[in-house]
């Protein structure tokens, strides 16, 4: 697949700078481009790497204009410019549709579905036009999958939970697996409580690899419209996940935690439950949320990376603060009393 720069420009925006017939084959970093294509540059201050490259094209901001006589697309946000000219030249690539003769289906699908070898469909499933079930893809009784959804080779989707329309379902994702819901009787024993929700997501969701999403205990796990999950992250029963909000891979929320829409979460960030936090707040890496956070900004808790010795010295320090807290409060007494006695 190739297309001209003015091709991409006629479709995408943005300004071209140079002859609209150069035409381009594929997507590439500057540092590994070859001719033939087409490189991206989100920051100006890495400049002189546009002159070692051996890119065809690139797309720069406006200010970068001037780094290079090559053609070029400029736009204000040369990293999304970016990423929609990928999809261009790189389509997902779209199983045949047909049901394999390994798989065992219970539920009338659409002609236009295809299902891979050794994967099961219970009964009483809504599986919508031009969805794709991958390989060994368990899909339990009575699952609603919104039309053009794909689901990666090993999904686990248990009985009643909803996926919404052009959802992406990558390997080893478990949607509404059971919820950590237990009782302690008198004899410290642990007595289950069922889990009878369900796991309902949105469209247009994308969930990595060996994600979990918890099962209601009573009412839904719920996940917006346009999220996206990274690989290994744990939501627990009961939370909410508002429209837009992308998380790293290794974060956790607890149980009953509403995340608000376009939150942004970094790697290992961990939440605890029962807590709310609003619309475009961002949660830097390793942070640990504890408390309801309920204004937009950027929140962060992790402890920054310093050599061991240090590590310990500091945190000498820190095991005495309150001993040096009660010292700083007397002293402050005793300067008010000699002040008020002069």
């Amino acid at each position: 697949m190739e297309f001209s720069l003015g091709e991409l420009v006629s479709r995408l925006g943005g300004e071209l700078v140079g002859d609209p017939a150069t035409v381009v084959r594929q997507i590439a970093s500057i540092e590994t481009a070859r001719e033939g294509e087409l490189a991206f540059l989100s920051n100006p201050k890495f400049g002189a790497s546009l002159v070692t490259s051996k890119a065809s094209a690139f797309i720069l901001s406006p200010k970068a204009a001037g780094l290079t006589e090559r053609p070029r697309i400029l736009t204000a946000d040369p990293y999304l410019y970016f990423a929609r000219v990928a999809q261009l030249f790189n389509p997902p690539k779209r199983a045949p549709a047909g049901v394999h003769v390994s798989a065992v289906v219970a539920s009338v699908l659409p002609a236009s579905v295809s299902v891979g070898p050794n994967a099961v469909i219970g009964e009483r499933c809504l599986i919508g036009e031009d969805c794709v079930i991958g390989a060994g893809c368990l899909i339990a009784d009575g699952v609603q999958i919104g039309a053009g959804s794909l689901l990666h080779p090993g999904v686990k989707i248990y009985d009643n939970c909803v996926i919404g329309a052009r959802t992406i379902l990558h390997s080893g994702a478990v949607i509404g697996a059971d919820g950590l819901g237990f009782a302690r009787d008198a004899d410290k024993h642990w007595v289950k409580i069922p889990q009878i929700g369900r796991v309902v997501l949105g469209d247009d969701v994308e969930i990595g690899a060996n994600t979990t999403i918890d099962r209601g205990a009573l009412d839904d796990t719920v996940v917006g419209n346009g999220v996206k999950l990274d690989n290994l992250i744990h939501v627990a029963h009961n939370c909410h996940v508002g429209d837009d909000t992308i998380m790293a891979a290794m974060a956790g929320l607890a149980g009953s935690t509403r995340v608000g829409k376009r939150v942004m979460v970094g790697g290992k960030a961990g939440f605890s439950g029962h807590l709310e936090v609003a619309d475009d707040v961002v949660i830097s890496a390793d942070t640990n949320v504890t408390k309801t956070l309920d204004k937009a900004g950027v929140y962060t808790a992790m402890i920054p990376l310093q050599p061991h010795a240090d590590w310990v010295r500091n945190f000498a320090h820190l095991r005495r603060l309150d001993a040096m807290a009660e010292r700083v409060r007397e002293l402050e007494k005793k300067l008010a009393e000699m002040e008020k006695k002069s």
